[in-house]
């Protein structure tokens, strides 16, 4: 049954491909991808209920390929079809060949893949060729900074993915089974020196595909190239990221005797104020968003390292939250730059006044990362800060108010008096409700915080009203001295147009690689003493 997850996107795509006309080839993907949502749905049901395990190959679960669908793993499989689903939709009227539609529906297939395989390899292969498909994707329109964004991002992940091998190989080596978790069984019994290699080579690759500090700078070139469609950035930063999220809880457990949780929570915490520090600094706002994913992506990696079963889920709801508000945001970024013909935040003015609906969605969208109350951010960072202590909840309060500063700077595109003088341009209907969509579900997932969580994990939190007040007052006090950082410091700091043009090249990047690699090591070895 799993199988046809994995195999009828990569079907569906020679379909489009082959027999499909240009005119046709958009309302059938549309339609391809709805079935496919809806089946993913229903999976979800299904697992409510009980693992659904497929065996390729009539081998036994420790030597075949395994696929397994567990509540985890059927939210993100229905998270990757709805989003597809949302990203087809907005390009319904886009004049794209069937080239893209391609390759979207390839990505799509090997995304579900990733998160249904337990099986160690299988991931090496899966992320292999995902990486191949998103650097053609990135590179689609052919000019000359999405080329070069396309073999940095492409470079980069074949030269970090040797070191998941190598772990890997090490695995087999010391557990002779690739089987998540039947080698997590051996490796509990073994003496935990050995383990020491193999994690650190690993989580090197996790901790890419996370894009923790140092290894983020691949992202905001990936992210916020200038020739990817807006749809592809949208579900780069949306999906395509979570994939590293996904990975981190699955592998984290494999190597359960050795607990570098402590080097996450701050290679998280770091990420996440170098990711706002980077987003305040740009006027791209396509950059500015894609800095953004590090920085929540670093809170997310934060917040299920701090060991409570209340910041675990907030930070497991916020990565479906992240998906949610930042494919809004990237694919009204698409439209603000189709409509205005700039990406410099400081040039557009207006949105709400030409396109409410637009506006309305990226309003939603600014609340739910920032954690305005009553929207989806608020609910997912009220239970990352639950468990925090002193030192930590200050950390992840100061990332918070460098969101709300870098996003008083976006919003100002909300409002004010447009001095666009071009022709008027008319966004399709099937844009703005994409994005309405995604907008809407950031202030659903706001109101229904707490049900949602027990609907999608079957775990049951509770919100303090008091302890929700007074995240309320933090946010109200956050968003005023956030206005006062804005004006008197973003607008005429120096030192920010400095940090905008720090970027660190292929080189540096590898070397970044194995100095996190080195620190790992000696974080992991400390750990077992």
């Amino acid at each position: 049954m799993l199988t046809y997850f994995v195999i009828v996107p990569l079907l569906t795509a020679v379909f489009l491909y082959v027999f499909s006309s240009a005119k046709i080839v958009r309302i059938i993907a549309i339609i391809a991808q709805a079935i496919l949502a809806s089946f993913a749905t229903q999976l979800f049901f299904l697992c409510k209920k009980g693992d659904i395990i497929t065996t390729i190959g009539n081998y036994e679960s420790v030597l075949g390929i395994t696929l397994r669908a567990d509540t985890l793993s059927s939210v993100f499989v229905v998270l990757v079809t709805f989003a597809f689903f949302i990203a087809a939709l907005y390009s319904l009227n886009e004049q794209q060949n069937k080239l893209f539609w391609l390759l979207l529906f390839i990505w799509e297939g090997l995304l579900i893949g990733i998160f249904l395989t337990r099986d160690l390899f299988n991931v090496f292969v899966l992320m292999e060729v995902a990486m191949v498909v998103v650097s053609i994707l990135i590179m689609f329109n052919r000019d000359n900074r999405s080329m070069y964004d396309g073999m940095f991002f492409l470079m980069v992940n074949i030269v970090v993915m040797q070191f998941y091998l190598f772990g890997v190989g090490y695995v087999y080596k010391l557990t002779g089974v690739l089987d998540m978790e039947a080698a997590a069984l051996v490796l509990s019994e073994i003496d935990k020196s050995s383990l020491i290699l193999p994690f650190a080579l690993i989580m090197t690759a996790v901790g890419l595909k996370c894009a923790l500090v140092p290894l983020y700078s691949w992202l905001p070139k990936a992210h916020g190239t200038a020739g990817a469609p807006s749809a592809i950035s949208a579900l780069l930063s949306g999906v395509h990221i979570k994939s590293g999220v996904y990975l981190f809880m699955r592998i984290i457990p494999i190597f359960q005797n050795i607990d570098a949780s402590w080097f996450f929570l701050w290679a998280g915490i770091l990420t996440g104020i170098v990711g706002f520090i980077f987003a305040m600094s740009q006027s791209d706002i396509k950059l500015v968003l894609a800095y953004h994913t590090i920085s929540q992506i670093g809170m997310i990696v934060a917040s299920l390292s701090i060991g409570d079963s209340y910041s675990y889920m907030g930070g497991l709801y916020h990565a479906i939250n992240h998906a949610l508000f930042k494919a809004a945001l990237f694919l009204s970024a698409g439209v603000i730059y189709e409509a205005y013909g700039t990406r410099n935040v400081y040039e557009i003015r207006g949105v709400f006044k030409r396109f409410p609906l637009v506006g309305m969605a990226t309003a939603m969208a600014i609340l739910g990362i920032t954690g305005a109350p009553l929207f989806n951010g608020s609910i997912s960072k009220y239970f990352i800060m639950s468990g925090t202590n002193r030192i930590t909840s200050f950390a992840l309060t100061f990332i918070n108010l460098g969101t709300i500063v870098s996003f008083i700077k976006y919003s100002t595109m909300l409002y004010g008096k447009s001095d666009f003088a071009g022709e008027a341009v008319k966004i399709s209907i099937n844009k703005q409700l994409s994005i309405f969509i995604l907008g809407l579900l950031c202030f659903v997932g706001g109101i229904l915080g707490e049900e949602f969580i027990e609907f999608l994990f079957n775990v049951q939190v509770s919100v303090d009203a008091a302890g929700y007040l007074q995240k309320v007052a933090y946010f109200v006090a956050s968003v005023v001295v956030g206005y006062f950082i804005y004006k008197y410091f973003v607008l005429k700091s120096s030192l920010l147009k400095r940090i905008k043009e720090i970027d660190l090249g292929f080189r540096a990047i590898c070397v970044s690689i194995g100095a996190f690699f080195a620190f790992l090591l000696i974080a992991a070895k400390f750990s077992v003493g």
